[in-house]
C-alpha cells in the first residue's frame, strides 16, 4: 500500500484526493451546513484550512462525486445529492492589495462579472 502524503499548504481538494494525500472527512460539516441555515461566517487563524474547506464546498455543489468517494457526503444518510448542481462563486482575497475602496469595487466587478459570465 503506497504511502500518504501530508497535504502542507494545499488548499485543492480535487488535488487532495486525486494524488494521494491524507484527508480528514470534513464533508459532514458540509451536510450540515446545506441543511440547517443560510449565512456563514467562516473565522479561523491563518492556515487552518478555510481555503480548503471552500474549495470543498464548491467541489460538493458543483457535483464533482468522484472526489466524495469514501467520504461521509457520499453515504446516503448525508442527504446530499450529487445530481443536484449549483453555481458557485469563489472571491478571493489572499493575493490582493487593494489601496482604496474604489480599487476594491473595481476588482469586485471585474470579479463578479466574470463570474456571471460563465454562469450565463
Amino acid at each position: 500500500m503506497p504511502s500518504l502524503q501530508l497535504p502542507i499548504g494545499i488548499q485543492s481538494f480535487e488535488k487532495i484526493r486525486n494524488e494521494g494525500y491524507y484527508y480528514v472527512d470534513k464533508t459532514p460539516y458540509i451536510a450540515e451546513l446545506a441543511q440547517k441555515g443560510s449565512y456563514y461566517f467562516l473565522s479561523r487563524p491563518r492556515r487552518f484550512g478555510k481555503s480548503l474547506f471552500i474549495d470543498t464546498l464548491s467541489c460538493a455543489f458543483t457535483g464533482k462525486k468522484e472526489l466524495f468517494s469514501g467520504l461521509y457526503l457520499e453515504r446516503p444518510e448525508s442527504g446530499w445529492d450529487f445530481e443536484k448542481k449549483y453555481p458557485v462563486i469563489k472571491i478571493s482575497f489572499a493575493q490582493r492589495v487593494n489601496r482604496s475602496s474604489a480599487e476594491l469595487s473595481e476588482y469586485l466587478t471585474r470579479i463578479i462579472s466574470q463570474e456571471a459570465a460563465q454562469y450565463g
